[in-house]
């Protein structure tokens, strides 16, 4: 038999997403709580414009890796811990410069040694890309079930008078099992990236290029206050990305998986802020009952938006349903994919 021979008869390696959790911190951030800081905008107006009731909020004590290893331990409860051989974490609020977070986070999960771990620094596409990875590492043969955990803190970065970006971010954490599979359960991928948007969204300082500044001066943005240390958003500029980027990015991923608008059964893009997501629904005719939009208790959380929907959606969800997930945001960077269930 010839080598194509073999290629051809050799069994495809498929990958299925095994298990979701998630995890939030203790402290709350209500609308209600922040009308009273910023009078002019009362609990309904913040309701009715990103979609947002309440988030999750981090102590000053409490990190990144905390809910990492939180929701780690949750997900890994009734698992068998030497089946696990990479481990992969996406966050943009490391504990350290270095060592990467995901070392650190391998030791207090009690993971075998011989699992592989390393972090990626990416925002709001880090899911998509994520399983892309994951995707990779398994159909290489060079891992069978990995853990890929989001973590995010955000808050932990906005100023405090910065009433826009308060109401819409929260901080969550997320836990995805990915294994070998008979069948292919997670399809092919579409993925993206505009450096020039950088500036966007962006912390400034903190980094080697401008180290933290005591002394930086606070500026008013439109009744948002901020200072170079802190998360800068220019919303306008992210809106304008996202109407001109997303729709493309849509229906390439269709078209890259031979696939038409209508077989979709569900959609589920990152969790921006309602106003964003409408737009995308109607510009993409996409039927309000396929399309997932629940962020009312858990705001913007980056990352995870995209993992935590697909939690809440289980019960929507039956075997064989199609669903697209798209993520994009800071970098610019998107990313979008088809799944199995």
């Amino acid at each position: 038999m010839s080598q194509s021979e073999k290629k051809s008869k050799a069994k495809k390696v498929g990958v299925k997403i095994a298990k979701i959790e998630s995890f939030f911190p203790e402290k709350i951030l209500t609308n209600e709580e922040l009308s009273e800081r910023f009078p002019e905008w009362t609990p309904e107006m913040i309701e009715q414009k990103l979609g947002v009731i309440r988030r999750y909020v981090v102590d000053d004590d409490e990190t990144a890796l905390d809910l990492a290893v939180k929701v780690g331990e949750k997900i890994l409860g009734n698992q068998d811990k030497q089946s696990i051989n990479f481990l992969i974490l996406c966050t943009q609020s490391p504990d350290y410069y270095l060592p990467t977070s995901a070392c650190i986070l391998q030791e207090k999960l009690g993971l075998p040694t011989h699992v592989g771990a390393f972090d990626f620094n990416l925002g709001c596409s880090g899911y998509v890309y994520g399983l892309g990875l994951a995707k990779g590492l398994i159909e290489s043969n060079m891992a069978k079930r990995i853990l890929f955990i989001t973590s995010e803190t955000y808050t932990k970065s906005i100023n405090p008078l910065d009433k826009s970006n308060l109401t819409i971010f929260g901080d969550a954490a997320t836990a995805t099992i990915i294994e070998y599979s008979e069948n292919e359960h997670i399809l092919n991928f579409e993925f993206g990236t505009d450096g020039t948007g950088a500036k966007n969204l962006i912390i400034p300082n903190g980094g080697f290029r401008n180290r933290y500044n005591k002394d930086a001066l606070l500026v008013d943005e439109k009744g948002s206050f901020r200072t170079a240390n802190d998360l800068y958003m220019n919303g306008p500029e992210i809106l304008t990305f996202t109407i001109q980027r997303i729709p493309d990015l849509v229906y390439k991923t269709l078209e890259n998986n031979q696939l038409q608008m209508d077989e979709i059964d569900y959609f589920i893009f990152h969790q921006a802020n309602r106003y964003m997501l409408d737009y995308l629904r109607k510009k993409l005719r996409i039927p309000e009952d396929k399309f997932f939009m629940d962020m009312k208790d858990s705001g913007n959380t980056v990352s995870s938006t995209i993992p935590i929907g697909l939690q809440k959606s289980s019960k929507r969800l039956k075997d064989g349903d199609l669903v697209l997930l798209a993520g994009f945001g800071v970098g610019y960077s998107w990313g979008a994919t088809v799944i199995r269930i």
